[in-house]
């Protein structure tokens, strides 16, 4: 009975070590406390839905991993993977509920097949902004109803950067009125995608690497991506003539960090802690990233490339907004949780409103006015 035990032990001891991505049993030591513990080194797999090292998105979990190791002593490895390298890179949730990788690093709203309410933590049309985004996860009780929508799926999210306000895309004919956008093929995802359908569009969902092969054959006629950082970098200026605003459909795209749970709860308590830290010190480093490149990428699309950067006419503003609204009041009714995430989304949203129309808009406005 004895040997039956210690066997059993040995079992789970195994178990847990392969999940938590300990390089062998000699590594790992006891599954609990102590000084044994505390050497313990892990290696980790963190899967993206971007192509590898790419500016910006792709850089977050490649400084994630670097910024942990060193922050660990080494303890903690996290080997990056870019889209399509171990899975594709729309199946980055599934491969961390599943535990083919302990992270992943993506899109919530690309999710949005099997958890509706995910859409709210990426961006929604006409929604929140980085600065509002940020503040509704950790002091509008965002992060709890994150985590209870992904509870399910033994996944643990966290904030993994932001874009800020996105170009509204590149289009391959011009945009005058909400007629325009009837029979218009676009990469667009999220509700924003929805939108687009209502007002007699057709949404696309493709992964960041194919937009410039589909806008320059024509299996699109437009794509909205992220901004100037981005946009020059895939080279969609040579696809498509026109470049609209603002990005009424991500008014502050904020990416996941995603963790699967059990691999987490492997982790001695303080290589949990850096890894939390790490993920808020990443989100915030990728939108001053953005906010500081996009300055001159801008400048390059237009004065070297000559690209036509216009703005969306009011009339069709309006109607997208009027639009948006209905839609992300439907998409709430479709089960208690979602109602439950949009309420929240929303009431922040009228609140943080009204004090930025005094704050943020009310000094840009000042600071914007002709001397």
């Amino acid at each position: 009975m004895k040997r039956r035990d210690i066997l059993t032990i040995a079992g789970v001891g195994a178990a847990a070590a392969a999940l938590s991505g300990c390089q062998s049993k000699e590594d790992c030591g006891p599954a609990t406390g102590g000084e044994a513990a505390a050497q313990q080194t892990y290696e980790w797999k963190l899967v993206t839905s971007w192509p590898k090292n790419f500016p910006g998105l792709g850089m977050a979990p490649e400084r994630l991993a670097k910024m942990v190791k060193a922050m660990s002593n080494g303890r903690l490895k996290i080997k990056v993977y870019g889209a399509g390298e171990l899975v594709p890179a729309l199946e980055v949730f599934d491969a961390v509920s599943r535990g083919t990788a302990q992270m992943g690093h993506s899109g919530a709203y690309y999710w949005k097949g099997k958890i509706p309410a995910s859409q709210f933590f990426t961006s929604v049309p006409f929604g929140l902004t980085a600065q509002e985004i940020n503040a509704w996860i950790n002091y509008g009780g965002g992060q709890a109803l994150w985590e209870e929508i992904y509870a399910q799926h033994n996944v643990l999210p966290l904030p993994g950067g932001n874009t800020g306000v996105q170009m509204a895309g590149w289009f391959n004919k011009e945009i005058n009125s909400i007629e325009d956008l009837k029979g218009l093929k676009m990469r667009i995802p999220g509700l924003g995608g929805e939108v687009l359908k209502r007002v007699g569009g057709t949404p696309v969902n493709i992964p960041g690497g194919e937009l410039f092969t589909a806008l320059q054959t024509g299996a699109i006629d437009a794509t909205e991506w992220v901004g100037p950082y981005n946009d020059l970098a895939f080279g969609l200026y040579k696809a498509a003539k026109f470049c609209y605003y603002p990005g009424w459909h991500e008014p502050g795209s904020m990416m996941e960090f995603s963790i699967n749970k059990p691999a987490l709860d492997t982790l001695p308590e303080d290589l949990q802690e850096i890894l939390k830290v790490a993920c808020k010190a990443i989100n915030q480093d990728m939108l001053d990233e953005y906010t500081a490149r996009n300055n001159a990428a801008l400048s390059e699309l237009v004065n070297k490339h000559n690209v036509e950067i216009r703005r969306l006419p009011d009339e069709v503003l309006a109607e997208l907004k009027r639009t948006a609204d209905l839609v992300v009041a439907e998409t709430a009714e479709g089960d208690p949780l979602t109602k439950k995430v949009y309420e929240s989304f929303i009431a922040f949203r009228d609140g943080v409103s009204n004090w930025h129309k005094l704050s943020e808009q009310a000094y840009i406005n000042a600071r914007s006015a002709e001397g």
